[in-house]
């Protein structure tokens, strides 16, 4: 489904990525993990589109999608989220969601005087996604407060909800466990498990190791700006090319 091809990203002379090539099947929940500076939050920005990459290609369903910007590869249904969340705080919760309905007929200026109908069919129809999605996230009971008012926790929840209104097929989570307390995260789990179910492929980036194995079938294991190696976490666990990744030689070795 998501095809990452000898990826290349320099900041200056540091080599962010360095050939660094991966595929996604469709309907998996990946893990991504790595020591700190291996490229992966850098590589979650280049398929996303905040940076361009320097060299390769990145395919989406047999598209190429380098070079894309940002809100067309939304639009295309590959969405993100991110380690610390991005929502509206001055915005309430059903807000937020509702900004993040695709294709809104009322954004436009004529749909609003030659289709009036039509924008508010429509608008009501998102009003009851909205309320779906809430109720789904274990966010409903919360859609009055506004996003400044909710938890790190609840915030991650509304993030995962806020992408669900764009009727993803493949999202990318950066570090879902961060910040969160067991309850919620728990809950989290669910409902990531339960969106997989219903053919939502993931890719998440995570330090958690406790999270991955639960969650992630398969692991890809980055170091360097590259793909290290793959497989299920406890295959991955105990390669000594992982723990000298994590550990250096020296340390595990002793």
């Amino acid at each position: 489904m998501l095809e990452v091809i000898d990826i290349k990203k320099n900041f200056g002379g540091v080599e962010a990525l360095r050939g660094c090539s991966l595929s996604i099947a469709k309907a998996t929940i990946t893990g991504l993990i790595g020591p700190n500076g291996a490229g992966k939050t850098t590589l979650f920005n280049v398929i996303s589109g905040i940076l361009k990459p320097d060299g390769g290609e990145i395919r989406f369903n047999n598209e190429k999608i380098d070079g894309l910007p940002t809100h067309l590869i939304a639009r295309k249904g590959l969405l993100r989220t991110f380690q610390i969340p991005r929502v509206l705080n001055r915005m309430t919760v059903t807000e937020n969601l509702l900004l993040y309905s695709k294709e809104q007929f009322g954004e436009r200026i004529w749909p609003n005087f030659l289709q009036h109908h039509r924008v508010l069919r429509q608008e009501k129809e998102i009003q009851e996604r909205a309320k779906e999605v809430l109720e789904f996230a274990n966010l409903f009971p919360l859609r009055n407060a506004y996003a400044m008012e909710l938890s790190g926790g609840q915030k991650k929840l509304l993030e995962l909800a806020r992408v669900l209104m764009a009727d993803p097929q493949i999202i990318l989570l950066d570090e879902p466990g961060a910040g969160v307390n067991p309850t919620l995260m728990n809950e989290l789990i669910k409902r990531i498990q339960q969106l997989k179910e219903k053919g939502i492929t993931f890719l998440l980036i995570e330090h958690d190791m406790d999270l991955v194995l639960k969650l992630c079938e398969p692991v890809i294991v980055m170091t360097e700006g590259k793909r290290l190696t793959e497989g299920s976490f406890l295959d991955i666990r105990w390669d000594p090319r992982v723990l000298e990744a994590y550990l250096g030689k020296r340390q595990w070795n002793s």
